[in-house]
C-alpha cells in the first residue's frame, strides 16, 4: 500500500489549494478514503471522508462549506479542494485508507504541508 500526497504550499488567507493523494497497492475503488491534518504541537484532526464510489462525503464542522473532497477511481486518486483558507488551517495534511475519524490509521501517507499566512 502506498499513499502519496501533493499540492501543499504557502498561501495567503482567503486563498485556495488543491491537494491530491495518489494511491496504489490496494482496491482503491472499493475503499473509503479520508483526509486528516495535524498542526504543530496538536493531535491529528479528521477533516473529511468520501465513500468508495464518491456518492457520500463527510466533513468536519471546521471545514464544512470551504473544503470539498472528491475522487477519481480511474486514477486511484483522492482530492481535497480547499477554499477560503484561514491561518488555523495550517497543518500537515495526509490521506488515510478507510473511513477513520481518529488514529490509529490503517495506512496513511507522509503528508503535504499547508501553510496559510499573510
Amino acid at each position: 500500500v502506498q499513499l502519496v500526497e501533493s499540492g501543499g504550499g504557502l498561501v495567503q488567507p482567503g486563498g485556495s489549494l488543491r491537494l491530491s493523494c495518489a494511491a496504489s497497492g490496494f482496491a482503491f475503488s472499493s475503499t473509503y478514503m479520508t483526509w486528516v491534518r495535524q498542526a504543530p504541537g496538536k493531535g491529528a484532526e479528521w477533516v473529511s471522508s468520501i465513500s468508495s464510489g464518491g456518492s457520500f462525503t463527510y466533513y468536519a464542522d471546521s471545514v464544512k462549506g470551504r473544503f470539498t473532497i472528491s475522487r477519481d477511481n480511474v486514477k486511484s486518486s483522492v482530492y481535497l479542494q480547499m477554499n477560503s483558507l484561514r491561518p488555523e488551517d495550517t497543518a500537515l495534511y495526509f490521506c488515510a485508507r478507510g473511513y477513520t475519524r481518529a488514529p490509529p490509521y490503517d495506512y496513511r501517507g507522509q503528508g503535504t504541508q499547508v501553510t496559510v499566512s499573510p
